[in-house]
């Protein structure tokens, strides 16, 4: 469950400073926080952790016959952590909708066989805040900003050598591509992964761990909306 009441004075996860203001308790507007990160950061059990709706982004992949999909260089295989792999349009139309009225429809996407399956009603009820969590959250960053439905962006990040293992010990688990291709994508994810990083923070993520992202949102759940794009960060940080 989400602690709305703060967090004691002292703790790294809680936030203070000019870029965050109140929003008044009687008419609070449907926001969003989007969640990013690398792959196997954890997004989906932070998530799933807050007790809020939670809009899966993943599900706005392109289907593996779309002729626009990128391809790592070098190679043959299709690039799914590039955002030319995911329609991003909709994926705001989507989130802009469940702002306005609380409900919207969303693909239901198979990755392991690279298709829409179909559709699904996804609604939020009188909720005033959820989460959309993927890793192009952060490109739809300043669209959502610009939108007015944005409460804050986070950018989940740890250790390069426990997100391959999470992520690897996932994608087997779940069948979601070839053995081989898992593990060429995981090792060359890993050593992108401060540059994966350091991009999502400048597109307007706020990179920290698991405990400070919480508390970021108990922030936006108590009703605390961002007004401006975080802070530059770099790995050294």
């Amino acid at each position: 469950m989400l602690d709305t009441n703060g967090l004691p004075e002292g703790s790294h996860a809680r936030v203070h400073g000019p870029h965050w203001c109140p929003v008044s308790s009687s008419a609070i507007p449907t926001r969003v926080v989007l969640l990013s990160g690398p792959s196997g950061s954890g997004k989906s059990s932070l998530a799933a952790r807050t007790d809020l709706p939670v809009l899966r982004l993943d599900d706005f992949y392109k289907e593996g016959d779309d002729p626009t999909l990128p391809v790592v260089a070098g190679s043959t295989d299709i690039d799914w952590d590039s955002p030319r792999s995911w329609d991003a349009d909709a994926a705001v139309a989507a989130i802009v909708e469940l702002c306005r009225t609380g409900r919207t429809a969303v693909p239901v996407y198979s990755i392991a066989t690279s298709s829409i399956t179909g559709s699904a009603a996804f609604g939020i009820d009188r909720t005033p805040l959820f989460i959309a969590e993927g890793i192009f959250a952060a490109d739809i960053v300043g669209r959502c900003q610009e939108l007015g439905v944005l409460a804050d962006a986070i950018c989940l990040r740890g250790r390069p050598s426990t997100t391959f293992r999470r992520r690897l010990l996932r994608d087997l688990k779940e069948g979601r591509k070839s053995v081989a291709f898992l593990l060429r994508r995981g090792w060359r994810l890993m050593l992108a992964e401060r540059a994966i990083v350091t991009r999502q923070a400048a597109l307007g993520a706020h990179p920290c761990g698991r405990d400070e992202a919480l508390g970021r949102i108990a922030n936006a759940a108590a009703g605390r909306c961002r007004t401006a794009p975080a802070a530059a960060w770099s790995p050294s940080r």
